[in-house]
C-alpha cells in the first residue's frame, strides 16, 4: 500500500465516521478521498472508480433526503416543523460541541410541533422526527460503505 494509498483510506474512515457524528461532512471526505487517489494512480480504472463512488454517494444523498422526507410527509409532519428543526440544529452544532445538532433538532421539532399541536401531540410527532434522522444517518452510511467497498476494490485491482 502505497502513502498516498494509506492517506486516502484514513481520510475514508475519518469519513465514515463523519457520517455517524455530523461533525465532518462525511461523504465529502470520502468522496474527495476517491478523486485524490484517482488523480495520483491515474488510468482508466482508477477514474472509473471514482465515477462509480461519485455515483453511489450522489445517489445516497438524493435517496437520504428523499425517503425520510416522504415518510414525514405521510406522517403529517409539514416542512416548517422541518425547517424549525433544522435551523435550531445548526444553532445547537455551534453551541454545544458534538451533540449539539441532534439536541438543537429535537427541540426544534419539538417546539415547532408544540406550537402547532399542543403538548400533547408534539412528542409523537418528534419522535417520527427522530426515526427520520436516523433512518437518513443509515442511508448515508450504507452509500458510504458501498462506496468505500469500491474504493477497495479498486485498489487492490491496481
Amino acid at each position: 500500500m502505497t502513502g498516498v494509498e494509506l492517506l486516502c483510506a484514513l481520510v475514508i474512515a475519518v469519513g465514515l465516521v463523519g457520517i455517524l457524528v455530523p461533525i465532518l461532512p462525511g461523504s465529502i471526505l470520502i468522496l474527495g478521498a476517491a478523486v485524490a487517489w484517482a488523480f495520483s494512480t491515474g488510468g482508466v480504472l482508477a477514474w472509473s472508480v471514482a465515477g462509480v463512488v461519485t455515483v453511489v454517494l450522489t445517489g445516497g444523498a438524493v435517496v437520504k433526503y428523499l425517503v425520510p422526507g416522504r415518510r414525514l410527509q405521510v406522517a403529517g409532519i409539514p416542512a416548517s416543523t422541518q425547517w424549525a428543526g433544522v435551523a435550531l440544529g445548526v444553532v445547537g452544532f455551534f453551541v454545544v460541541p458534538v451533540v449539539g445538532l441532534f439536541l438543537g433538532f429535537v427541540l426544534g421539532v419539538y417546539a415547532a410541533e408544540h406550537r402547532r399541536l399542543g403538548a400533547q401531540r408534539a412528542w409523537p410527532s418528534t419522535k417520527h422526527a427522530l426515526r427520520a434522522v436516523g433512518l437518513s444517518i443509515l442511508i448515508e452510511l450504507a452509500a458510504g460503505l458501498v462506496a468505500t467497498l469500491v474504493w477497495v476494490g479498486g485498489v487492490l485491482a491496481t
